[in-house]
């Protein structure tokens, strides 16, 4: 029996300790009957003793508490996608991409784990906040769950505000148990092992999650305070406070020896218990992580390279040729269903109709077929030795598969030109509908057809014209359903300026670019020049003549929507006269603060920072290994900058 509270706190602090051993380190310190009888004991004190229980006890990870729904929380600290490379000439490419910058660098590899990524939030040494990835910047609050993962610490020997990121998984072992159990239920079963971990994380009886042996890998690190000079250390102290290690990581100079390691991984990857898709290769240096900066969507300085895809062979059933919302015309190929890695295939992609004569494809060969994580399945090599005569030879389309029209043929890609062309017309309003840009609830595929077919919509801007009485005269549409819509619609109204420009579907501009235009240039878009849009970090040439082109022909169905739907205009952000007002300014070299910083207070003070030196360019602010930026600007005579050069022009010193 436990005594008083100073006994109380050194059970629970031999629960957590038994508990690490158990679900960290592997290394059991007590049997199940042991610990089962000490929780007990703390149980007991706690339900007699209410105001005393803490914060880290075991007994917080019940979780008995029913959620309502899952609300949204923003990360710190930005959570940036990965690149992904997939042979070793792409590998190379990045390496030397990297070593531009920094002749001398070293790379650690680490494992890619295939999960639900998550990030967890300490304040004070707890356990604060456990957030989803969602969009990188916004997620779902999951904290309950998470807090019944035994491998997620309740609390840390570290008292400073750290996000510390990794991967909620779900081992082979525990997924079979889990498909089992669901099998004699009757219930559905999982896809995959990450599939099942995505789903278990995300219940709002978190008993559930409980129930599923979740293992959290961290394998990053966002807000901190760390003062390491190397990943890999930051990395060594999270699991030093507690967290699981991965089963490798190893440190690399050369391309060769990242690709001896990957090689190794690969043929050990069906002997770990859990699932990998790859390996993570990231430049170990902490101040060259933050000089390399990022692109719209990747962090420049590390990569994801991804394990060999799995390949199945199958039988092309027909090729029918798609109309994307641009015009162009995608043939696919629609394959005997296959089951890869949990998923069931039955079509594939086959890019444009120079690749159906690359491969040589015909209707009834047989041919490879590939999947690799979340790619979309991809046929590589037609099997000619199994065709017996019956193959149908595939014909470039000469008219729209929708509308008739003729299509204009520019070699690699066909188009459709008819704006009306119902396809073109139908996927707009449903990308325009969609979450990531209007989120219009209610108006999903089969409803966006619906509508298009009944003659109610024909373009974006017939949406903002529908009535309740027109509707009820649709098929399947009551006066709750009806109403729900135009209340949707409705409630679009001042949304964000990014999601505006994403539902407009400018080719190559996604959710992350539109971000960017917006704090850039908010809604003024129309009339941007090249140049103008060159200046954004991570934009390039396709991107930016996809948006003057586009913005040149749709003009009026711009204005006329933002009248309609009133997007929010971006705050703005304080300009203050100085020296550098209307200058442009390039950004090169190890500085003190990541790069992005001194963009930031920069534009504070007019500048406005471009990624190349040239003529125009006016000052290059410089820190370490500046490399060619450095020279080229001495050879233009462009003004120099130092750090503390810059502090002194802008009074910091």
């Amino acid at each position: 029996m436990i005594k008083d509270n100073q006994d109380y706190k050194q059970k629970v602090k031999i629960l957590n300790d038994w508990a690490y051993s158990y679900y960290v380190l592997d290394n059991p310190k007590a049997s199940d009957e042991e610990y089962d009888k000490l929780y007990h004991e703390v149980v007991r004190y706690e339900d007699t003793h209410p105001l005393e229980k803490l914060e880290d006890s075991p007994t917080n990870r019940v979780g008995d508490v029913l959620l309502d729904g899952f609300v949204k929380a923003k990360h710190i600290k930005r959570m940036w996608s990965m690149e992904d490379v997939f042979d070793f000439s792409e590998l190379e490419e990045w390496v030397d991409r990297v070593k531009k910058s920094f002749e001398e660098v070293s790379f650690v590899c680490e494992p890619k784990f295939d999960g639900a990524s998550l990030n967890l939030i300490y304040e004070n040494g707890y356990l604060k906040q456990a957030i989803t990835r969602g969009d990188g910047s916004v997620g779902e609050d999951v904290t309950n769950n998470a807090k019944t993962i035994k491998s997620i610490p309740l609390s840390i020997d570290y008292h400073e505000l750290i996000e510390i990121r990794g991967e909620v998984l779900l081992s082979f072992k525990e997924f079979e148990r889990l498909n089992m159990q669901r099998a004699k239920k009757e219930e559905s079963l999982f896809a995959n092992p990450r599939n099942a971990a995505s789903g278990s994380l995300r219940q709002l009886d978190p008993s559930i999650t409980a129930s599923r042996n979740l293992v959290f890998m961290p394998w990053g690190i966002g807000e901190n305070s760390l003062k390491f000079d190397l990943h890999s250390k930051k990395m060594k102290f999270i699991y030093d406070i507690g967290f699981k290690s991965p089963p490798f990581m190893q440190i690399c100079v050369t391309t060769k020896e990242i690709q001896e390691v990957y090689e190794k991984i690969v043929k050990l990857r069906e002997s770990y218990p859990i699932m990998l898709d790859g390996m993570v290769v990231k430049v170990d240096e902490v101040a060259k992580e933050e000089s390399l900066g990022y692109t719209v969507k990747y962090p420049r300085w590390m990569v994801a390279y991804k394990f060999p895809a799995v390949e199945k062979t199958t039988t092309i059933k027909d090729i029918i040729a798609q109309v994307g919302r641009t015009g162009v015309i995608t043939p696919v190929a629609v394959v005997e269903p296959v089951n890869i890695e949990g998923a069931v295939v039955e079509r594939a992609t086959l890019h444009n109709f120079d690749e159906i004569k690359r491969l040589d494809i015909k209707i009834g060969d047989k041919v490879i077929i590939i999947r690799s994580g979340d790619v979309i399945p991809k046929i590589t090599k037609v099997l000619p030795q199994y065709r017996n005569g019956d193959e149908v030879e595939v014909k470039r389309p000469t008219f729209c598969p929708e509308c008739g029209s003729e299509l204009l043929d520019e070699g690699i890609l066909i188009k459709c030109q008819n704006l009306e062309c119902p396809a073109r017309v139908i996927n707009s309003i449903k990308y325009f509908a969609s979450k990531k840009c209007l989120n219009i609830d209610g108006l999903g595929e089969k409803i966006v057809e619906q509508l298009y077919r009944s003659g109610l919509v024909k373009s974006l801007l017939d949406i903002f014209s529908l009535s309740y009485e027109k509707l009820l005269e649709l098929d399947g549409f009551k006066e709750k359903k009806a109403q729900n819509l135009l209340n949707s619609i409705n409630a679009i109204k001042g949304v964000e300026c990014w999601r505006f420009v994403n539902s407009l579907g400018i080719e190559h501009i996604g959710e992350v670019a539109s971000k960017k235009l917006c704090e850039k240039f908010g809604l003024n878009l129309s009339g941007l020049t090249k140049e103008e849009v060159l200046s954004i970090d991570g934009f390039g040439e396709e991107m930016a003549e996809s948006i003057v082109e586009f913005f040149r022909v749709n003009h009026q169905l711009v204005e006329e929507l933002k009248l309609l739907i009133k997007p929010q205009e971006p705050l703005k952000k304080e300009i203050k006269e100085s020296l550098f007002s209307g200058k442009t300014v390039v950004i090169t070299g190890t500085l003190s603060k990541p790069r992005d910083e001194f963009k930031t207070i920069l534009e504070s003070f007019g500048a406005k920072i471009t990624n190349s030196v040239s003529k125009k360019t006016d000052f290059l602010l410089y820190g370490e290994n500046a490399g060619s930026k450095l020279e080229k600007a001495k050879s233009l005579g462009v003004k120099l900058l130092t750090e503390e050069e810059l502090k002194k022009a802008l009074g910091y010193v």
